[in-house]
């Protein structure tokens, strides 16, 4: 896997560089997985938004790998079972209200795969390495009201529900916050 990777237990969490993005939103899939160094799932088509928006923000500031959506990739059979990330560094305009300083984190993991863990096993590995490496302390995830999985995944890492917003795109969505003692 590859160094900037962050490794858990099962899981490889790879940034995904804009090369990787740019195969990947042109429907070659052979490049996009030499690039990666793991095979994408089927479902990798229905994310061209999200990768889409990742390379917009990567080509209007590079560098910003680290703090966008990675590959979850189960590395044992090295594959990609979701992705897992944050919508940006810390300290986004958006957050104020919530989470001032934080980072707003994010994930989703392809059907077939769902149930394993793997949400919580990633978005968790997230929060430590945002923590220990950057000192980021709070973290802020929106979650559909019907969306009882993530919700679980949030109060398994220790979020709690503290308010709504209404997104421009998805509707209204609950607001959960994580503060990470320093």
């Amino acid at each position: 896997m590859r160094p900037d990777a962050i490794a858990t237990r099962r899981l490889a969490l790879v940034e995904m560089a804009p090369d990787f993005l740019r195969a990947s939103l042109a429907g070659d899939t052979a490049r996009a997985e030499a690039l990666l160094g793991a095979r994408l799932p089927a479902e990798w088509g229905e994310l061209a938004h999200v990768l889409a928006l990742r390379l917009r923000q990567l080509e209007a500031t590079p560098g910003l790998e680290p703090w966008l959506t990675r590959a979850v990739v189960l590395a044992a059979e090295r594959r990609v079972v979701g992705v897992c990330g944050f919508h940006g560094p810390p300290g986004g305009d958006w957050l104020h209200a919530f989470a001032p300083g934080g980072v707003e984190l994010g994930y989703g993991i392809v059907p077939a795969e769902r149930g394993r863990g793997f949400a919580t096993e990633a978005a968790g590995a997230l929060v430590r390495w945002a923590h220990a490496n950057h000192g980021v302390r709070r973290y802020l995830l929106s979650i559909g009201p019907d969306n009882a999985a993530s919700a679980a995944v949030a109060t398994k890492l220790g979020f709690r529900r503290v308010g709504a917003w209404v997104h421009d795109v998805r509707g209204l969505e609950h607001v959960w916050v994580r503060v990470t003692e320093s």
